[in-house]
């Protein structure tokens, strides 16, 4: 174990919103105040999921929610926490004294309504009161507020679900994005003259509105272009039920099959439409094309 004591974020951070983000520079601060490392530990699959017996659609994956993390804010030291059902029914008290000896803690932040251990018996206050005992530093943020309503990965996940990729965007501070590898589909972009990117929504990762939105593709390699995606079934060209995000990126020709690509979401442009022939989808993908660069332009 390292000498070097980690001040550590705590909780879940789907989406990583503005909330999380006050956690995140609430941690970086004490770190550099207490010459520890910052860090977030967090868990692989939501808690709800186990705890209630039902799935909680996610905003992004573990490996999205770490790109956030280390992107936006910094913080390159991100622990997920295999959450079962031993971690479920494990004591608060025994939770935080097994964090704490394994990675070496020496602060901790966590939001106002943080709860952990068996019956979510954890809570913020009590985890204040326990490290004050044991000589930790211990910040409780308050809830972060905006239009009047606490910031919540609830809420921003009924936008993204409504296809208002807008305002989702000002409640997590940053796009709405996506990140898979992508994968071949139909070619019948390239052969309508519009070739379009296919990649795929992770399990268990929520699926926003059907339909076609101003999006920019981020590539391996750092480069951005603007791009119009669709979201949803293919209906004109396809029977298949899986939502796949499809998208038209302008200005770029080359092979993307096997890379990394992280499609930002923007605005909503229209719903998804089945077309009568392919010519009439494809004027549509020109037309959503021009929308696209308008926006960034």
């Amino acid at each position: 174990m390292s000498d070097i004591k980690r001040a550590i974020a705590l909780g879940f951070f789907d989406g990583v919103h503005i909330g999380h983000g006050a956690l995140l520079e609430k941690t970086k601060e004490r770190a550099a105040q207490s010459g520890a490392s910052p860090a977030v530990l967090s868990f692989d699959v939501h808690p709800d999921n186990l705890v209630f017996g039902r799935e909680t659609p996610l905003i992004n994956s573990a490996e999205d929610r770490t790109d956030v993390i280390r992107r936006i804010y910094g913080i390159d030291d991100v622990v997920f926490l295999h959450f079962n059902r031993v971690l479920m029914e494990m004591p608060w008290r025994e939770f935080i004294e097994n964090i704490i000896s394994q990675l070496n803690i020496g602060w901790i932040v966590v939001g106002h309504d943080f709860c952990f251990g068996y019956k979510g018996e954890g809570t913020a206050r009590r985890l204040k009161d326990y490290c004050l005992a044991h000589d930790i530093g211990c910040d409780i943020i308050p809830p972060v507020m905006l239009d009047g309503r606490v910031v919540s990965s609830t809420y921003i996940r009924s936008l993204i679900a409504q296809g208002d990729m807008e305002q989702a965007r000002r409640y997590l501070g940053h796009p709405y994005f996506l990140t898979n590898t992508v994968c071949s589909g139909y070619h019948l972009g390239t052969k309508m003259g519009t070739p379009t990117t296919n990649i795929f929504f992770p399990q268990g990762v929520l699926v926003p509105r059907h339909g076609v939105y101003v999006t920019r593709v981020v590539l391996q390699d750092g480069r951005s272009y603007a791009a119009a995606t669709n979201v949803g079934v293919r209906p004109t060209v396809s029977n298949s039920a899986r939502a796949n995000v499809e998208s038209h990126i302008l200005d770029f020709s080359g092979n993307l099959y096997g890379q990394k690509a992280r499609v930002e979401f923007y605005s909503f442009i229209r719903p998804e439409m089945k077309f009568d022939d392919v010519q009439i989808l494809s004027s549509h993908i020109k037309h959503d094309s021009e929308t696209a660069k308008n926006y960034f332009a």
